[in-house]
């Protein structure tokens, strides 16, 4: 004897409309609360690091005068801008992600409460943004990940080379 199965009929609406049931809309009211807690985490991080970023400069003098007499930590102490610069652009990237995440949970969040089409759409659009910035992330990453193996196998090419003469 077969029990007989429970099936979901949607109301019959136009073809192009979207409805969304209770359940979708709670697992989106959650997904804003969550995104708003990393939102702000975020936004605190990107403060702490902005704050490492611009003390860069002075970490590295203080490391290079600790060991006046040692060539790397002069070294150091040059690089200290360059890398305020580069700790700043990532804050910066950060900062974007954070920005992208608060952005889609308070407009997700609005779009549930007020049953509102047109924040459940600006609220997508900026899910859609952080997505498209991590692909970018992601692509780059991986591209610098080849071109960082090809060096080394080009550097290990050119080392047996030059040991064989």
């Amino acid at each position: 004897m077969e029990t007989p199965v429970e099936t979901y009929e949607a109301p019959l609406t136009p073809k192009n409309e979207l409805i969304l049931t209770p359940e979708a809309q709670s697992y989106l009211l959650t997904a804003g609360k969550w995104a708003t807690f990393l939102g702000i985490l975020g936004f605190i991080f990107c403060g702490l690091f902005l704050l490492l970023a611009l003390s860069m400069g002075t970490i590295m003098s203080k490391v290079a005068s600790m060991q006046p007499y040692n060539p790397a930590t002069a070294m150091m102490a040059g690089m200290g801008g360059g890398l305020t610069a580069v700790y700043v652009l990532l804050d910066l990237l950060y900062f974007f992600f954070a920005l992208y995440l608060y952005q889609f949970a308070t407009k997700i969040k609005a779009a549930i409460n007020f049953s509102d089409s047109i924040h459940l759409t600006a609220g997508l659009k900026k899910l859609k943004s952080f997505f498209k910035l991590w692909g970018i992330v992601a692509i780059v990453i991986i591209a610098l990940y080849v071109l960082g193996i090809i060096c080394v196998i080009a550097f290990a090419a050119s080392m047996g080379a030059a040991m064989h003469q």
